[in-house]
C-alpha cells in the first residue's frame, strides 16, 4: 500500500490550498480515508475523514466550515480543500487509510502517506 500526499505550500492567512492524496496497492473503495496533521511539538491530530462510499464526512471542530474532504474513487484519490487558512493551521498534513468505518484516531489507521507541509503566515 502506498499513499502519496501533495499540494502543500507557503501561503498567507486567508488564502486557500488544495491537498491531494493518491492511493495505490489497495482496493480504494473498501477504505475509509482521513487527513491528519502534526504541528511542531504537538501530537498528530485528526482533521477530516470520509467513508468508503463518500457519503459521510467528519471534521474536527477547528476546521468545520473552512475545510472540505472529498474523494474520487475513479482515480483513487482524496482531496482536502482548505479555505480561509490561519497561522494555527501550519503543520505537516498526512493522508491515511483504514478499513475501520469513520475512524478518527491515528492508531486506527495502518497506512500513511509521507506528509506535505502547509505553512500559513500572518
Amino acid at each position: 500500500v502506498q499513499l502519496q500526499a501533495f499540494g502543500g505550500g507557503s501561503v498567507q492567512a486567508g488564502d486557500s490550498l488544495r491537498l491531494s492524496c493518491v492511493a495505490s496497492g489497495l482496493t480504494f473503495n473498501n477504505y475509509n480515508m482521513g487527513w491528519f496533521r502534526q504541528a511542531p511539538g504537538k501530537d498528530r491530530e485528526f482533521v477530516a475523514g470520509i467513508d468508503p462510499e463518500g457519503r459521510y464526512t467528519d471534521y474536527k471542530d477547528f476546521v468545520k466550515g473552512r475545510f472540505t474532504i472529498s474523494r474520487d474513487s475513479t482515480k483513487s484519490r482524496i482531496f482536502l480543500q482548505m479555505n480561509n487558512l490561519k497561522p494555527e493551521d501550519t503543520a505537516v498534513y498526512y493522508c491515511a487509510a483504514t478499513t475501520l468505518y469513520r475512524a478518527q484516531a491515528p492508531l486506527q489507521y495502518p497506512y500513511w502517506g509521507q506528509g506535505t507541509l502547509v505553512t500559513v503566515s500572518s
